[in-house]
């Protein structure tokens, strides 16, 4: 070994750990009922972020459009609005960087869909564009932040914050956020079914 980095591991794994006792457990419970609300009722679920956060909406989709889904009667409709590379890089080209999720949005989006942004500042403008979109036609929207929230926070119907000063640690738990929300969600899928079949 070059170098003896169990001081600085033993760091980072104390500080995530205290952060995810200190989250909130009303606001995450409240966040998977939303999901299955959104299911339940046939909404489609827009989901996007920036950097780290662009690839746990991507993640996001995965888990529930085909581990949530498949199998199941009711299914989710995520849709990633930063997967389309082209079509992103032809809006931030064209018109602007801030618009690359609003313009996309407008092309789907329907009253009483669901839109997730993942900022861990809380204050990406062109996630916070996108919510002021949904929330301005009837959209039903949800923030995954970091810090204290910033503005994303207090734009949508639902929050759930990571209330931590670091950037890694805020994607660690917005990635968790995503497997621990489809686990209790399959979880609880698949108990709904050997009930039904009793």
């Amino acid at each position: 070994m070059r170098y003896d980095f169990n001081t600085d591991i033993s760091l980072y794994l104390n500080r995530l750990q205290d952060t995810i006792n200190r989250l909130d457990k009303s606001e995450i419970n409240k966040f998977i009922n939303m999901l299955l609300d959104a299911r339940d009722n046939n909404k489609q679920i827009f989901i996007m972020g920036n950097g780290g956060s662009a690839s746990t909406a991507s993640h996001f989709c995965c888990d529930f459009n085909k581990g949530s889904s498949y199998g199941f009667d009711k299914r989710f409709k995520f849709i990633c609005l930063n997967d389309n590379v082209p079509g992103m890089m032809a809006y931030a080209n064209d018109v602007s960087y801030d618009d690359v999720f609003v313009e996309q949005l407008k092309n789907f989006f329907t009253p009483g869909d669901y839109v997730i942004g993942i900022s861990g500042s809380g204050n990406s403008k062109n996630v916070l564009k996108a919510i002021e979109y949904a929330n301005a036609n009837g959209g039903i929207t949800i923030g995954l932040t970091g810090y204290n929230g910033g503005k994303l926070k207090q734009m949508c119907t639902h929050s759930v914050n990571m209330n931590v000063d670091d950037m890694q640690i805020s994607e660690d738990l917005h990635m968790m956020m995503d497997h621990l929300s489809m686990k209790v969600i399959t979880n609880q899928m698949i108990n709904d079914n050997i009930k039904a079949a009793e």
